[in-house]
């Protein structure tokens, strides 16, 4: 904040909270200045705010916390203006905190930060991150294990989605990560397949994509599996996302461009022929939100570096025939990469 020239910082974003001080209640807001920090937040977490935050006082209000937050930041010795993430702000909350504010700083006192100063700290996880997120992805890892001894023809989407889902919380998930993907035959060939009524065929790819949250923090892998016996073109087309993964992988390391990575996977499948099916960037990163920085795409510049936690994900996805994806998460170190999903990733038939 010093070095930015920021006098005082209105963090409203709950990832972003949960990470500066430890709340996990769905109703607060964190005031910030150079000297020390309060967090506000309502009646319903009284005790609950008492027992998890750190490094800020707690200040329990009956009205809007990022309101009284910003009253907060107004009256502190100081502080000339309360500086807050647009890209977590909607407009209706600006306009609300305006409207609380006198009519002099209506135009001085709230200024929009140039760029978030909270979530690239949240990028570099430190050792204890990266240990529940490598929990929570073996967790994972465990789950796709189960599912293959219930997966069959015949049975909904829907089963298979909850199966997982409830052998998630049987291995100490507190959650799923995103609402889970099972999408087979030619429903493969949807990126994000939700699971459906469909039964599952007695030939084709079964795709399955989920994730949970332990502790706060998402996992999140990919598997394509294959009932029956698949056609040439089939196993061929697999074999090909396999390599674009497995290059994607090999691509990263500390220091490399997330271009860079998304073109390693990328030109495998564009030799293939299959470039047009691949729709989707390679990867993103995961910590206390399933989606956050940095983006593996085509012409992104941001640099990995070590303590990122990202996926390598590249697809084929052909409509009316069906669609493969392979997703691991990958921990950045200095000389490359760590896969956390070490579950298999040869074509599996059932």
């Amino acid at each position: 904040m010093t070095k930015a020239g920021h006098t005082g910082l209105l963090v409203t974003h709950l990832p972003d909270l949960r990470y500066l001080c430890g709340f996990t209640g769905s109703s607060a807001a964190l005031a910030v200045t150079r000297r020390g920090a309060r967090l506000f937040t309502d009646g319903r977490y009284t005790s609950q705010a008492a027992e998890e935050v750190s490094g800020a006082e707690v200040g329990i209000v009956a009205g809007s916390p990022a309101l009284a937050a910003i009253e907060w930041l107004r009256t502190e010795p100081g502080v000339h203006s309360a500086t807050f993430d647009p890209s977590a702000t909607t407009v209706a909350e600006r306009g609300r905190w305006l409207a609380a504010l006198p009519s002099r700083l209506r135009k001085t006192f709230l200024s929009e930060l140039s760029e978030p100063l909270v979530q690239p700290l949240r990028t570099i996880k430190d050792a204890e991150e990266l240990a529940i997120i490598s929990d929570a992805a073996l967790i994972g890892c465990r789950m796709f294990e189960h599912i293959l001894g219930v997966i069959r023809p015949g049975i909904r989407e829907i089963d298979i989605a909850a199966e997982l889902e409830y052998k998630a919380r049987q291995l100490g998930a507190e959650g799923m990560s995103f609402e889970t993907i099972v999408a087979s035959g030619v429903r493969s060939a949807l990126p994000h397949g939700r699971a459906t009524t469909a039964l599952l065929p007695r030939k084709g790819f079964l795709t399955l994509d989920f994730g949970i949250i332990l502790n706060g923090y998402s996992s999140d892998m990919t598997r394509t599996v294959y009932l029956g016996n698949p056609t040439i073109k089939e196993r061929d087309t697999y074999e090909a996302v396999l390599e674009a993964q497995e290059s994607g992988v090999d691509a990263v390391r500390g220091g490399a461009r997330c271009g860079d990575v998304d073109e390693a996977a990328r030109c495998v499948l564009r030799k293939a022929g299959l470039a047009d099916a691949f729709t989707h960037s390679s990867g993103h990163g995961v910590g206390l939100e399933i989606h956050e920085p940095p983006r593996i795409g085509a012409g992104q510049d941001t640099k990995l570096l070590p303590g990122m936690v990202i996926t390598i994900e590249p697809g084929v996805y052909l409509a009316g025939q069906f669609g493969i994806r392979i997703e691991d998460m990958v921990a950045v170190t200095k000389t490359g990469g760590k896969v956390l999903t070490p579950a298999p990733k040869a074509l599996i038939q059932l």
